[in-house]
């Protein structure tokens, strides 16, 4: 049997799963959704690989991250054995070296920059009002509502952590372009699938297409896991 482990994104937890979780089930899988702190990149690359310790050996994962979660297993997943192939959700791919603001200074067009407020603490968040217009336009407002009630602070410059060697380099790897985003523009989404040499599938639906298509978005990473893991087995391109 395969293992599904999920990982949110900036301003959010594991919680942004939720429905994703359920219908994964109602597929036959038991997906785990891991927690991080969003203080450190480092916390947070720790964080994912203490879930990976929790499969029975020999168990193949696959591993997908959401926006800020695509740079995290990025790293995460590099030197496991656990995992077999990434899924990236309209997420973040650094190459050796780069960072999440790296990539995200690409481009202009994101609202991010006009929403997110700063604590005195030097954490950060989305101005809760705006919060569903820059994650997910296309999703019931009380869905996004909720999440922008229990989103997390991330520690400011927790974005600038250079990435290490990227695993996918060495794992199948695929990736969902949201076509609609307005967090991180879908142009540079298609480079970053494209650099990667991902399997690639484009929806128009917004960043967070885990508030507004949780059943599709169960179905496409069913799919993975029935169509392209190869009993767990890495490939090197």
């Amino acid at each position: 049997m395969t293992a599904i482990v999920l990982v949110h994104g900036l301003w959010a937890d594991g919680s942004c799963w939720s429905e994703t979780i359920t219908e994964l089930r109602a597929l036959g899988h038991d997906p785990v959704a891991a927690q991080l702190s969003l203080q450190s990149m480092e916390d947070d690359i720790a964080a994912v690989r203490r879930v990976l310790t929790t499969f029975d050996t020999g168990e193949p994962v696959l591993l997908i991250g959401w926006s800020y979660g695509g740079a995290v297993i990025t790293n995460a997943a590099r030197g496991q054995d656990s995992v077999a192939a990434l899924a990236y959700v309209a997420a973040f791919a650094p190459d050796e070296g780069e960072s999440v603001r790296d990539i995200s200074r690409r481009r202009t067009g994101s609202l991010l920059p006009e929403h997110i407020r700063t604590t005195e603490d030097h954490h950060s968040y989305i101005d809760r009002r705006a919060y569903g217009k820059v994650m997910a336009a296309d999703a019931a407002e009380e869905r996004t509502a909720l999440a922008a009630a229990v989103q997390k602070f991330p520690r400011l410059g927790i974005d600038t952590s250079p990435s290490g060697s990227p695993a996918w380099r060495t794992l199948p790897t695929h990736y969902l372009i949201a076509a609609e985003d307005r967090a991180l523009p879908a142009a540079t989404q298609r480079e970053l699938a494209a650099r990667m040499g991902a399997e690639t599938v484009e929806w128009p639906t917004g960043h967070g297409p885990m508030y507004s298509r949780p059943k599709d978005l169960a179905l496409y990473l069913d799919r993975i896991v029935k169509n392209s893991m190869g009993g767990g087995s890495s490939r090197t391109r």
